[in-house]
């Protein structure tokens, strides 16, 4: 039995490594690590760059310069008012459409470059939309002066102008200029701040109406309401808390038809602009309408007012030749 006395390993203490000898040195195997007071910094590590490239493809990055349209109604639209596109992606289906077929070639003689892409890449374009085989890259809109609005609209008689204030929503907006269209207004005014512009959704809702409805974008909206008052045009705004019922309410001469906000309504500085506050009357519990659905309600009003009366006239003309 040797006589060297036993190391007793207490519990608390960390096993050791045995001493190992490298070319004369002694180095301990797995040495204790000590932790001190001081605090320990993380060390800051450049994140490892992806193996995806992140730069976008040329035709992406291109329709963030100039606005896009999808969908055949607005495309058809644009190509048939012969509008400025750079692009147009469309489907080889879709291409060989009796619609669109000597339109693309007419496009395509002016410039536009033309791609028979899959649906899949139209998809990744118009980030999912509903875009029905084809897309199209334009020009940004070109918004007409006040003065050249008001020039043209007092061009027919009893002419109707919508004016939209705060309208942030572009479906709503869209929806607006498709109904203003349709029942045969003017134009529109949209202020510049605080407001949506004419966007590829608006393009998109209005379903091509753009291309024959002109819009005029102010800098000040209570000014040009004036300026609208001297030329002629009747200021009338809705609310809810209007004076008078809009069916109650004699639409006649150039008339200025302002609609506002969903939920905010119009701006007090609006309202002190308006002739007459004209309101929806509702039975139900719903205390408001959407933006769109009162303006295509106004609009109707104005639009049944003014039919009567010409029917009238006629009717009157016809017995008094009778006579």
């Amino acid at each position: 039995m040797s006589n060297q006395p036993r190391k007793i390993n207490h519990s608390g203490e960390p096993k050791r490594g045995q001493p190992i000898k490298i070319k004369g040195k002694r180095v301990i195997a797995n040495p204790i690590r000590t932790q001190s007071n001081a605090e320990v910094k993380p060390i800051s590590r450049k994140p490892r760059p992806s193996r995806q490239s992140s730069q976008p493809l040329p035709e992406s990055k291109s329709t963030e310069d100039s606005d896009l349209i999808y969908g055949r109604h607005p495309v058809l639209s644009a190509l048939e008012n012969q509008r400025n596109l750079n692009r147009i992606w469309i489907t080889a289906r879709l291409r060989y459409d009796p619609r669109f077929h000597n339109l693309i070639l007419q496009a395509k003689d002016n410039g536009t470059v033309i791609d028979e892409v899959e649906p899949k890449r139209l998809d990744q374009i118009t980030h999912g939309a509903n875009h029905q085989g084809i897309a199209a890259q334009i020009a940004p809109y070109a918004y007409m002066e006040l003065d050249d609005l008001i020039t043209q609209a007092k061009s027919v008689t009893d002419p109707v102008i919508v004016v939209a204030d705060g309208i942030t929503d572009p479906h709503n907006l869209g929806a607006i200029i498709r109904t203003a269209e349709a029942i045969g207004a003017q134009g529109l005014v949209i202020p510049q701040r605080r407001a949506s512009g004419i966007t590829s959704t608006v393009v998109k809702v209005s379903a091509g109406a753009l291309e024959n409805f002109s819009v005029a974008r102010v800098i000040n909206l209570s000014r040009a309401l004036e300026q609208l008052k001297e030329a002629g045009f009747w200021i009338y705004g809705t609310a809810a808390s209007g004076s008078e019922a809009v069916h109650t309410v004699k639409f006649s001469g150039p008339i200025v038809l302002v609609i506002g906000a969903e939920g905010e309504g119009l701006s007090m500085l609006t309202q002190r602009s308006c002739d007459v506050l004209v309101s929806i009357p509702l039975q139900g519990k719903t205390p408001s309408l959407n933006a769109s659905v009162a303006a295509g309600m106004a609009l109707y009003e104005i639009y049944r007012q003014r039919s009567l009366n010409t029917h009238y006239l006629d009717k009157l003309h016809t017995f008094s030749l009778k006579k």
